[in-house]
C-alpha cells in the first residue's frame, strides 16, 4: 500500500480521504494527456437507441447546449427520423446531459453541432490525409469507429487508434 508519510501535510487521516475522495470523484472526468475525454462506459440504452444507426458518441465530445438542440429535433436528426419515445428521451437526454462536454476544448457550440465541425476536433485530425478519409474502411470522418477502436465505449485515446489501410 501506498503511504503518504513523505508530504508532511498529507499524514493526517482527514487530508488522506479528502485527496482520494478528490482522485475518486473526478476519474472519469479526467482528460487524457490530449484532452479527450472519457466518461466512462456509455449507457447501454444510449448505445442501443444512437449505436443502431451510427457510432454512439461520447457526450463528452459536445457542450450541454449542443446536445440539447440535437435531442430537441430527433424528428429531423441530421437528415433521419430518429424520434424517441418520451420515457427514453428523458432518459437519455438527462444522461447525455450530466456527462456532456465541459472541458475548454469542447465549451465552443460547432457550426450546425457536428462534432467533425469543431475546432477541436479539426485540429485532432488535421494530420490525417484526404485519402485516408476516402478509404472504404473509413469513408467519413463521423465513421469514428474505423480509427478509434474503442469509440464504441467512448474511449478515444491515441493509444487505441489504428488507421486502416
Amino acid at each position: 500500500m501506498f503511504r503518504f508519510t513523505r508530504i508532511p501535510f498529507i499524514r493526517s487521516r482527514s487530508w488522506r480521504i479528502g485527496l482520494l475522495a478528490l482522485v475518486g470523484c473526478t476519474s472519469n472526468a479526467m482528460a487524457d494527456d490530449h484532452g479527450h475525454s472519457n466518461t466512462g462506459p456509455l449507457l447501454p440504452k444510449y448505445q442501443q437507441e444512437c449505436g443502431s444507426c451510427h457510432t454512439a458518441y461520447s457526450p463528452a465530445l459536445l457542450p450541454a447546449a449542443s446536445w440539447g438542440r440535437i435531442m430537441g429535433n430527433l424528428s429531423q436528426h441530421f437528415g433521419s427520423d430518429a424520434s424517441l419515445d418520451t420515457a427514453t428521451l428523458k432518459e437519455l437526454s438527462g444522461w447525455i446531459k450530466t456527462h456532456a462536454g465541459t472541458y475548454k476544448r469542447v465549451r465552443e457550440e460547432p457550426p450546425q453541432d457536428r462534432i467533425t465541425r469543431s475546432a477541436w476536433f479539426v485540429r485532432e485530425h488535421n494530420e490525417v490525409s484526404s485519402a485516408t478519409w476516402k478509404l472504404a474502411a473509413v469513408k467519413s470522418a463521423a465513421n469514428c469507429g474505423a480509427c478509434h477502436t474503442q469509440a464504441d465505449t467512448g474511449d478515444y485515446r491515441e493509444r487505441n487508434i489504428r488507421i486502416p489501410r
